[in-house]
């Protein structure tokens, strides 16, 4: 399919949308327009995960796909997108961020509208990035940005800029250019963390198993960008 469309149902693969462009998800957390802007700016193809729909409406944008069980949309939002674009699913045990993911093909999600009104949903969110480790997908919020950590990561950050570790399950790891290494460390929920760290060179995370969140300030989209794509920082 061309980079800045979506196909208008499943294929064999069981995707909605497949392609070589990062892909942005907006959810319904209360979006601000400028970050939908400066987001789409870098993926240019927009799967609103159901309410999110009325968003990408509000920033003038018709979304390429919209994905969920439709319980949160309007029937007059659904009317000003195309009826190919629209897909319902039925599933009411998956969030539809989940049914988002599950269903996107594409080298990097970028996920809007995840950390707004609702704690429970923002949590949710995180959750939904461990049950698909194989996808490379940031959750943008306002000050701070968090993805899964892959096996191995390299990432060009400030020096001095703040990094955070989050299990959420029981983790090793090992780490150059932090302040405080991770090496031989047992990370685990409602055990030992990682936050607070500090940035003091070129970091290299690898981790033995997916369930590490990292936390990075906002200001670090693209290097967050290129570390995780292998793309030029830009």
């Amino acid at each position: 399919m061309a980079a800045h469309q979506a196909e208008a149902g499943p294929g064999q693969s069981g995707n909605i949308v497949e392609t070589g462009s990062f892909v942005m998800i907006l959810g319904a957390g209360a979006p601000d327009p400028a970050d939908i802007d400066e987001v789409a700016a870098l993926a240019p193809v927009l799967v609103a995960a159901d309410g999110g729909a009325g968003f990408a409406l509000k920033a003038g944008k018709v979304p390429d796909a919209v994905i969920g069980d439709f319980d949160s949309v309007s029937g007059e939002v659904l009317k000003q997108v195309p009826g190919d674009r629209l897909h319902r699913i039925e599933d009411q045990v998956d969030t539809d961020f989940e049914k988002c993911l599950a269903r996107i093909a594409a080298p990097l999600l970028l996920a809007v509208g995840f950390t707004g009104e609702r704690l429970d949903h923002q949590l949710a969110a995180y959750s939904a990035l461990l049950r698909f480790p194989q996808k490379r997908c940031i959750i943008i919020g306002p000050r701070d940005l968090v993805f899964l950590a892959p096996a191995e990561v390299q990432l060009d950050l400030e020096l001095q800029s703040p990094i955070a570790l989050f299990p959420l399950v029981p983790i090793t790891g090992r780490s150059k250019g932090l302040l405080w290494p991770i090496d031989g460390l047992d990370f685990a929920p409602g055990g030992r963390l990682g936050t607070s760290n500090t940035v003091t060179g070129p970091v290299q995370l690898q981790m033995d198993r997916p369930g590490m969140l990292v936390i990075l300030p906002r200001a670090a989209l693209r290097a967050t960008i290129a570390g995780l794509t292998g793309a030029p920082d830009r």
